[in-house]
């Protein structure tokens, strides 16, 4: 059994960008293991902030490969992720890790696998992790439907998941930048 972390939603609205983390982390498919957990980090001089889906041993050990990255190429955040990709995709150890990372700075939005793939959504709004879709579609319809500003959306729409996905909670953590 591995230790898995859920659901983490990102929101870019109005020149911010605010990224949410719900509490939970369970263990293999029914057993909750901590409910408060804090899935996301500031990176690169508080510049950058990054949260993680899925095995949660894996998600650290990627948060400072990516911070690493980030520190190389001065916090480009485009850049250090696409190394990071390559990375992951290709270290015989590192693309066995399961985990998704949904990375931000001010201006910019990724979510980051182990295929190789570095994604930028059209609409600044990503999720992912168990509770994702029902966390994408809550942010989506509040961005298109609200005023509220970016950390709202991500909060509300966090705390709507959690009222779907049995993974996922009502503790939330919300960073922005």
């Amino acid at each position: 059994m591995t230790f898995k972390g859920t659901t983490v939603v990102a929101v870019k609205r109005d020149g911010s960008v605010a990224l949410a983390g719900d509490g939970q982390v369970g263990l293999g498919e029914g057993i909750i293991v901590k409910r408060d957990a804090v899935k996301l980090r500031r990176l690169y001089k508080d510049r950058v902030v990054a949260g993680f889906a899925g095995s949660v041993a894996d998600a650290f050990a990627l948060f400072e490969r990516f911070e690493g990255k980030l520190e190389e190429s001065q916090g480009n955040l485009r850049r250090a992720a696409v190394q990071l990709a390559k990375d992951w995709r290709t270290d015989r150890y590192l693309r066995r890790l399961e985990a998704l990372l949904v990375v931000a700075d001010r201006e910019t939005v990724l979510l980051i696998s182990g295929g190789g793939e570095v994604i930028e959504p059209d609409d600044g709004i990503v999720a992912v992790g168990s509770g994702g879709a029902f966390a994408l579609a809550a942010a989506r319809a509040l961005a298109r439907h609200t005023a509220l500003p970016a950390a709202e959306i991500a909060r509300e729409a966090l705390l709507i998941a959690s009222q779907i996905c049995v993974h996922t909670n009502d503790r939330i953590t919300v960073e922005e930048v």
